[in-house]
């Protein structure tokens, strides 16, 4: 059973799945039992109303659309913060991990 669901939401591309891929091996290594995707903005929504999402990460370059997330989110209990676009940019998959764990109490 999967101890934690993050979902990254960033616009279309290769840079993505690297994070994904990197958060996924830093939580391996920590031992913590988590499933990490990335969607597309305009698959953020179907993923919201199917999944137990305990985290949403907005990459920089869809930073415009957090308002709206937060919108969405007002009367659920997912968490909601924008990826440090360096952390992004240099694909620190662990950093962005830790950041989405802290946001959930871990």
């Amino acid at each position: 059973m999967v101890d934690k669901t993050i979902m990254l939401v960033c616009a279309s591309g290769m840079s993505r799945s690297l994070l994904v891929s990197k958060m996924k091996k830093a939580a391996e290594d920590k031992g913590i039992d988590a499933e990490i995707f990335a969607v597309s903005a305009s698959d953020a929504d179907n993923n919201l109303a199917n999944k137990n999402i305990d985290v949403l990460m907005l990459g920089p370059q869809v930073k415009y659309m957090e308002k709206e997330f937060a919108g969405k989110l007002a009367d659920s209990p997912t968490n909601l913060a924008v990826i440090n676009m360096q952390d992004y940019g240099k694909m620190k998959g662990e950093k962005v991990l830790n950041e989405a764990l802290t946001m959930i109490g871990q």
